[in-house]
């Protein structure tokens, strides 16, 4: 398994964050971003967890925000090198940020985000 700090892998997600087009970014509601070791299924690589922006219907007052989760050891897991886990980390988060945005796996993966 490829060998990387909680920091620097922290930082990596970070910096796909920022990828992400600021027009996007700024859409993104009510949601707060995690790096966790791993999750109970071994093979997910991240989680959303929450209310899609699709399907907020009187969605206001003191909700608590939607989650994303990003696991690192998973991810460390599949990957050979420092340069496949940026690409890694840069898919999982598109991917689970997709899900806030309301975007499905099938779709996802028609868009080529595997």
């Amino acid at each position: 398994m490829l060998e990387m700090s909680e920091a620097a892998f922290s930082e990596l997600v970070e910096q796909a964050l920022e990828d992400i087009p600021d027009a996007l970014r700024s859409l993104m509601d009510n949601i707060a971003i995690f790096v966790e070791d791993s999750g109970d299924d071994p093979d997910l690589l991240g989680v959303y967890e929450g209310i899609p922006l699709t399907e907020r219907h009187d969605y206001g007052g003191l909700v608590m925000p939607d989650r994303i989760v990003i696991y690192r050891l998973p991810i460390l897991e599949m990957c050979e090198t420092s340069e496949e886990v940026i690409e890694e980390v840069l898919v999982t988060v598109v991917h689970e940020i997709a899900h806030h945005f309301g975007i499905d796996d099938d779709r996802l993966h028609e868009l080529g985000w595997d």
